[in-house]
């Protein structure tokens, strides 16, 4: 039952963190919009964060605006005077335009509106990063530096050809310098370089790599691709189970019954093994080998566990020697251009990504997720420097994906004024009705399969 409780904690935090992260996201890319169409005199007549279908938890009219908080954390909008937009107000649109509707702006004056709202999600990317980088400074993790190599925790990487114990040195012939930006590249390269016993090996990746990860993702052992650290004690609470059994911190796990363990993943997959029986544990301690039974516990993910930590941070691992962290602190003149440079990297990386979705061969579409995927990418505990950066993210996301040429999204508005301006033409305001229709009955079936594939795994 306390372990239950726990999970539900964790559960409860990133919920917390998913909804306080997207209503920030949410409100500043509305206030994009917001702002724009003020700015050439359109009237604005609701700003909510949240759908507020049948009625809105508060809301209150200032000047010719009402503001409002709904109870459908599915987004927000702005509904702006003689634009067909997700309200659908056919009405208003049967009136002839007058001076303060968005139908009567010039066309360059709509497009900046609805580029409005992408356009502030890119700006709060770029003042998030340099925020984060002025406070925490960027992080690196070098992937020489990892003395043991890596560990392979995913079996579809195994069967492929990597081992626990390699040493990356590239993707696709080019050297890949960080851990972080090695996992990102791997999700999108053909080749990797690896060293193994001295000697450089290409490991060639099949153009399902990314469908078969997905599809393993239930089944995978520990992380991804991590750093291989030795089987150390880095905490042992006095009121646990092992610290009864005698395991105290700094000890070395050597041995689970009669297996001679070195590194985190050996002594994991002996865990696995024995979970739930009795054992005699071997530690070096001070030099010398001790051994003690104990019990292997099974946690509520059916893992056997010893209930110490044995997997610590960065800077843990740095203190011992097992790799080097490298820290870059910027102040506030270096801050911006680096935020800049790091919005436009995530925003490169995640197109990338997006054309593995688009195409059937790689299996990437099994991956696209809804809320569930979206709140597992924050911390278990509440990181402020993780939130930011998380938050950054979403932010070049949310303007990635309102970009995209769909009636509904601010894309397809941009879309189909671009048109206007081409040819001179306005598109008939009946044509405009049904494409938004369409576009919202193709946006909530999408919203649909993703929030499926995260709990039933429609895709796989």
């Amino acid at each position: 039952m306390i372990l239950l409780a726990i999970n539900w904690a964790v559960v409860g935090i990133k919920v917390a963190q998913l909804l306080l992260s997207l209503s920030i996201l949410v409100v500043l890319h509305e206030f994009g919009h917001y702002i724009t169409a003020r700015w050439f005199g359109c009237r604005v007549e609701k700003f909510f964060l949240f759908f507020d279908p049948w009625f809105a938890i508060w809301k209150k009219k200032i000047g010719d605006t009402v503001y409002g908080i709904g109870w459908l954390p599915l987004g927000g909008y702005v509904k702006i005077s003689g634009m067909i937009d997700e309200s659908m107000d056919k009405e208003q649109m049967k009136q002839p335009p007058k001076e303060w509707e968005f139908r009567s702006k010039p066309a360059w004056q709509r497009l900046i509106v609805m580029l409005g709202g992408i356009i502030m999600n890119v700006l709060v990317a770029f003042v998030i990063y340099a925020f984060v980088l002025m406070i925490w400074g960027e992080k690196k993790v070098p992937a020489s530096s990892m003395k043991y190599g890596v560990h392979i925790g995913d079996s579809t990487l195994m069967k492929i050809g990597f081992k626990d114990g390699d040493k990356i040195l590239g993707v696709d012939g080019k050297p890949v310098y960080d851990l972080t930006k090695f996992r990102k590249k791997l999700l999108t390269a053909e080749q990797v370089q690896v060293e193994r016993d001295g000697k450089q090996l290409d490991i060639k990746l099949p153009i399902n790599f990314i469908g078969q990860l997905i599809e393993n993702k239930n089944q995978r052992r520990t992380g991804f691709v991590d750093v291989r650290i030795p089987a150390m004690v880095l905490q042992a609470p006095d009121t646990s189970h092992a610290f009864r059994a005698g395991i105290r911190k700094n000890d070395l796990i050597v041995g689970i019954d009669s297996t001679r363990v070195q590194f985190y993943d050996e002594m994991y997959s002996q865990l696995q093994q024995h979970k739930g029986k009795d054992v005699l544990l071997t530690v070096n301690r001070d030099g010398r080998d001790t051994s003690f039974p104990t019990k292997i516990l099974i946690n509520e993910e059916d893992e056997g566990i010893l209930g110490v930590r044995l997997y610590g941070t960065a800077q843990q691992m740095d203190s011992l020697g097992w790799l080097k962290l490298e820290v870059t602190r910027y102040n506030f003149a270096s801050a911006f251009p680096a935020g800049v440079k790091k919005t436009f990297a995530e925003l490169n990386d995640y197109l990338q990504q997006f054309k593995l979705i688009l195409n059937p061969k790689t299996g990437g579409y099994k991956g696209v997720g809804g809320f569930k995927s979206i709140g597992s990418i924050f911390s278990p505990t509440w990181d402020w420097e993780w939130f930011w950066r998380m938050t950054a993210m979403l932010s070049v996301i949310l303007a990635f994906m309102n970009l995209l040429p769909i009636p509904a999204l601010d894309g397809g508005h941009v879309m189909f004024t671009l048109y206007e301006m081409i040819t001179r033409r306005k598109p008939n305001e009946k044509f405009l009705e049904y494409a938004q229709m369409a576009g919202m009955i193709l946006l909530l079936l999408l919203m649909l399969y993703a929030n499926g594939n995260d709990w039933f795994g429609w895709g796989k």
